[in-house]
């Protein structure tokens, strides 16, 4: 977490990592949908000639605090290629919270195994431990033939001491549960740590509002 005294802001990073297409991108193109121009900035990417992410994918949510401050949520992805792996380290650098996207594909589990536990050297190395970087793991494109079942999902959800969740994220199923389950892991880590609350006169419950706000107004208007 970043403060800047001077412009009144907190600025928050959180990672979206996972295997090559497992849906990092797709998710943060669904959020920039789901909120709207209200609540999200502009959503930057770089992307190859294959079309997968290069670099980063950033997208800054922007939420105004009671006690004037504002809070820049700043969504980032990183590049799923292989030869991309020190792209993967320097981008987790600094990271508040991270979304783990797995592909629920059942020929993906190796893939998803091989990228957590890239994941977690890359936080150790640097120097972070990986235990208390506020994590959640999302199991996406539950639409597709051939994944794992509903009932080994809930066994995994029984064993991980990082809560879970099912996703479609290019129907935007699923996404903005992965982003408030998250954000609920990530603030309360920093009220430990920072004693948030209290210093920033803001509460959990103000900024999931004012994040969620738009997205609810809209689910209301359409139902």
């Amino acid at each position: 977490m970043q403060f800047n005294s001077a412009q009144r802001e907190i600025v928050i990073k959180i990672v979206y990592y996972g295997p090559p297409l497992s849906g990092k991108t797709t998710n943060l193109q669904s959020i920039h949908k789901l909120l709207g121009s209200k609540t999200c900035g502009r959503l930057t990417t770089l992307d190859t000639a294959d079309d997968r992410t290069l670099f980063f994918d950033l997208l800054p949510l922007i939420v105004s605090s009671g006690s004037g401050y504002k809070i820049k949520i700043k969504l980032f992805t990183v590049p799923g290629q292989v030869i991309h792996a020190a792209t993967r380290r320097l981008v987790l650098q600094g990271a508040d919270g991270i979304v783990f996207v797995a592909d629920s594909q059942l020929a993906e589990a190796k893939t998803n195994n091989e990228f957590w536990k890239g994941m977690k050297g890359h936080i150790a190395e640097n120097g972070l431990d990986p235990a208390r970087v506020p994590t959640v793991i999302q199991f996406n494109k539950r639409d597709l033939p051939n994944i794992r079942s509903d009932a080994d999902l809930e066994r995994i959800k029984e064993k991980s001491n990082e809560p879970v969740f099912n996703a479609i994220a290019i129907d935007g199923d699923g996404v903005l549960e992965t982003l408030h389950g998250l954000l609920v892991l990530l603030f309360k880590d920093l009220q430990e740590q920072h004693d948030f609350e209290q210093k920033f006169k803001v509460s959990l419950r103000e900024i999931l509002r004012s994040v969620f706000a738009n997205a609810i107004a809209k689910k209301e208007g359409n139902s």
